[in-house]
């Protein structure tokens, strides 16, 4: 079977985005999408023309409403660690699923993650090469920024004796009172 053939049972082909956004919005409503999604379009004076507007622009947002589509609003069994890199447009839907109703989503029950960091591993956002190389700059970009008192301070301390160097050049620093407050 071509490309062609298997996108046809794809939900979302040959769907407009206004189309869509039309069926999500009369459906669920802006409040709901706004929780589920975690789009600010929906949630900061939300109007069709506006968030219509933003998700043309932003592909990551239309991608995230294709995928809440898909998954809550035709109820299609979630996608596999190999599709799941895939848009949701370009994604193959098997001939033998078949969307179902849509599920019932209730204000104020939407998950929220702890952390980005969490969100992103649950709904597998990026890939694995990619969170990797951000964690990398950013031990990188800390190590910089922290000052020189506070990086000796957090290391365990040993119980040998400081060597002559450093005791030299504590000994030449003047005192600081709020070296270790939060800031």
């Amino acid at each position: 079977m071509s490309q062609e053939n298997e996108q046809l049972h794809n939900p979302l082909h040959g769907l407009k985005l206004d189309t869509l956004l039309n069926e999500l919005v009369t459906h669920y409503g802006f409040d709901i999408l706004a929780e589920y999604t975690r789009i600010h379009c929906f949630k900061s004076n939300p109007s069709m023309a506006s968030s219509l507007k933003f998700l043309r622009k932003t592909e990551w947002a239309r991608e995230k409403l294709e995928r809440f589509y898909l998954y809550d609003y035709k109820n299609l069994p979630e996608a596999g660690e190999d599709e799941f890199e895939i848009p949701p447009r370009k994604r193959v839907i098997p001939l033998h699923i078949k969307p179902k109703k849509p599920k019932v989503l209730v204000r104020g029950e939407a998950i929220i993650p702890l952390s980005k960091d969490s969100f992103k591993e649950t709904h597998r956002s990026k890939p694995e090469y990619k969170k990797e190389h951000k964690k990398e700059h950013k031990k990188e970009y800390n190590k910089e920024y922290i000052p020189e008192h506070k990086r000796q301070s957090s290391r365990p301390q040993s119980s040998e004796k400081p060597n002559s160097v450093n005791s030299r050049s504590d000994e030449n620093k003047p005192f600081d009172p709020y070296a270790d407050a939060p800031r």
